[in-house]
């Protein structure tokens, strides 16, 4: 038998499997190797597929275009100074440092390090999103604005180390979604906010934790996080409600003086106001909608005046009537929605500004109702009062701290804080008087100003004390608030002078929408004075949630 010559094939080196001692001789028949054991590759193509099948359809997000050619593919466009790579660093406050986050795209966020210790099994994803949903709804609840709530939501999240993650907080709906990688299914949860209170007490105690949780030195477990919030949720609050009821008289007599009353007005109007607290906790207890909570509260201030007027009293009843409506007036509410409008949030803002909107409409339905009364029973009430407001600038600041101070007790605030928002309060009103009264520039430009200050000033206290900026702006600005043109507005109504009342009731609207943009604009100007995180300047500061389409 002659043997054939070797071919090329045949002369080729052979791999160490085949030169291996567990290798069968060669002529021998080759064993069958058993499905399982057949070494493949995950990036293998599988049996049966070809590789054109395997790519992505043209209709896929994924798939490149028939036409497209990666030899002769354009150059990918870079800017000539490249890609900012975005640094967070950890001495900034973590406000600061989650708002940068969110005020760029989820594929452009860093990856943070986990600052909580967690087990080998990794973070427990259900629990970190129901905690984080829970301080979210506490937030919401408290009126802090929507940034700020998903602010401290991804700063949660980012502690317990769940990367990508996208929390989105409406006006009453809070959600969160996390993606544990790009093949895996997202897991979301939501909450939603049922009822809506004003403890900033509360609202202090639930920044601390997210502090807390984001600082590196404190170890903060999942089990310690829900057993503070526990103890946040269970706390009373801080002033009973006898005490509430005088701060809302007192406050009521403040502004009153405020407008140019004496101590009879002060009197009546802080009995009126007292009156109007107790029938609107009436109200509450009843299960009555906040709307006609407001409309019971605004009518016993109204009644007052009415009543002085009737009794042919030298006494100012439009003071009287101004003063209740300070208690009344939402200022906390309007802040927050006219916030939620400039960083971009328009769904909460607008629903914020419909809820405002109620509210005032229910404080102008009982006064008009008083009003009409008062004129069928033959009150005279005098509109052109508000020509003769009194210059008195030593009254007129102590009155605007005492408001302050009663403001902040209503707005049941840490005892630490009332004495920080009392002096921010009598500086905007030095700084409005100033430009007011003494300048003579008009009333909105020095409201804006003077609101501006106020925003300014909360946010630096809240820098520093590492808290929400709420407790030092929302008492701050109750001596600007449009109590007076709000009034006279009503009362041209009442007298069936509809000109004269809409452009009343359009200058109020004008001196709430300055207030509410000069604090926000004071609160970012503050922002300007502090580095901010990341590698970039301020020159190119990331904008707000969402651009123009440029």
């Amino acid at each position: 038998m002659v043997a054939e010559p070797e071919g090329p094939e045949d002369r080729k080196p052979q791999s160490d499997e085949a030169r291996s001692a567990f290798a069968p001789p060669a002529g021998l028949d080759q064993p069958v190797v058993a499905e399982e054991e057949h070494p493949t590759s995950e990036f293998a193509v599988p049996a049966g597929l070809a590789p054109e099948a395997a790519a992505e359809p043209e209709g896929s997000a994924f798939a490149p275009p028939r036409t497209y050619s990666a030899q002769h593919s354009p150059p990918a466009f870079t800017p000539a100074q490249g890609f900012p790579t975005v640094k967070l660093i950890k001495e900034a406050p973590w406000q600061d440092r989650m708002r940068t986050m969110l005020r760029m795209p989820v594929g452009e966020r860093p990856v943070a390090e986990p600052v909580q210790k967690q087990d080998d099994a990794g973070p427990a994803v259900p629990r970190v999103l129901d905690m984080t949903l829970r301080i979210g709804e506490l937030l919401l609840a408290g009126g802090e604005g929507a940034e700020d709530v998903e602010a401290a939501m991804l700063a949660v999240t980012q502690a317990y180390g769940l990367d990508r993650c996208e929390p989105t907080v409406t006006f009453t709906l809070l959600s969160i979604s996390h993606q544990p990688s790009l093949v895996d299914d997202p897991v979301t949860a939501s909450r939603t906010v049922r009822r809506r209170g004003t403890d900033y007490t509360r609202l202090a105690a639930v920044f601390r934790l997210v502090a807390d949780i984001s600082a590196e030195d404190i170890e903060v477990s999942l089990e310690e996080a829900y057993r503070r919030l526990a103890e946040i949720r269970r706390n009373r609050h801080p002033y009973p409600g006898w005490v509430l009821t005088t701060a809302s008289g007192l406050l009521a007599g403040a502004a009153s003086t405020l407008v140019g009353g004496g101590v009879v007005v002060f009197l009546a109007a802080a009995v009126g106001a007292v009156l109007g607290d107790r029938l609107a906790w009436m109200c509450a207890g009843r299960g009555l909608p906040e709307f006609y909570q407001f409309m019971a509260a605004a009518m016993p201030p109204a009644a007052m005046g009415v009543a002085l007027t009737l009794a042919h009293s030298n006494v100012r009843a439009s003071a009287v009537i101004t003063g209740g409506l300070f208690a009344l007036l939402p200022g906390r509410a309007l802040v927050a929605g006219v916030q939620d409008g400039l960083t971009g949030y328009y769904i909460t803002a607008a629903a914020r500004l419909l809820e405002v909107m109620y509210l005032f409409v229910g404080i102008v339905v009982g006064v008009l109702l008083v009003l009409y009364l008062g004129l069928q029973l033959g009150a005279t009430l005098d509109p052109d009062a508000a020509l003769t407001l009194t210059e008195r600038p030593v009254t007129q600041i102590l009155a605007s701290m005492l408001l302050c101070f009663t403001f902040a007790i209503l707005l049941q605030q840490e005892r630490s804080t009332v004495l920080m928002v009392t002096l921010n309060g009598g500086v905007a009103w030095v700084i409005y008087g100033a430009m007011y009264y003494a300048a003579g520039i008009p009333q909105v430009p020095s409201t804006a100003v003077a609101a501006g200050l106020v925003g300014l000033f909360g946010q630096l206290f809240s820098r520093y004390r590492f808290a929400s900026a709420l407790p030092y702006v929302t008492a701050a600005i109750g001596p600007l608030l449009p109590g007076s043109a709000t009034y006279f507005g009503l009362l041209a109504i009442a007298q069936n002078r509809l000109d004269a009342g809409l452009i009343s009731l359009s200058n109020a609207a004008a001196l709430a929408m300055a207030i509410a943009i000069g604090v926000n604009l004071g609160g970012e100007i503050s922002r300007l004075f502090i580095r901010l995180p990341g590698a970039v300047s301020r020159e190119n500061r990331r904008a707000a949630k969402r651009t123009r389409g440029f």
